[in-house]
């Protein structure tokens, strides 16, 4: 018998987990939005946290800070550290009905910054901000 992963985590993340499943706020500031696209910046301090989000649109991020150390958990119980320098960039792509879920906290002793765009026009309809 497999253990659910999300067993282990302590009760307050499993409940904000289940609180943010639409929550739609992907950075920490939305910048810009047209029909087109979301912009957004993500600025964490030594232990801040970005709360559970969830993404549903095709969109990419870049490291604009010196880099980092970071820590998301994400819906299916995996956990993920990763270390970030600047101009490290990710893309990611969603065909309809998929999507993420995770969290992220800045692990690191220095502030971590990103710079996030989503795309609207992908296979999922944008969550409502």
């Amino acid at each position: 018998m497999d253990l659910d992963p999300l067993a282990t985590w302590p009760q307050w993340r499993r409940d904000e987990l289940a609180a943010n499943t639409a929550n739609a706020h992907v950075g920490t500031r939305l910048v810009s939005e047209n029909e087109r696209a979301r912009v957004w910046l993500l600025t964490l301090q030594p232990g801040e946290r970005l709360p559970f989000h969830r993404h549903v649109l095709d969109y990419f991020w870049t490291v604009t800070s010196p880099g980092g150390r970071g820590r998301s958990h994400y819906g299916d119980g995996r956990v993920a550290d990763v270390a970030y320098a600047e101009g490290d960039t990710r893309h990611m792509s969603f065909a309809a009905g998929e999507s993420m879920i995770h969290d992220l906290e800045n692990t690191g002793d220095g502030p971590v910054s990103f710079v996030t765009v989503e795309f609207k026009d992908g296979a999922n309809t944008p969550l409502p901000l």
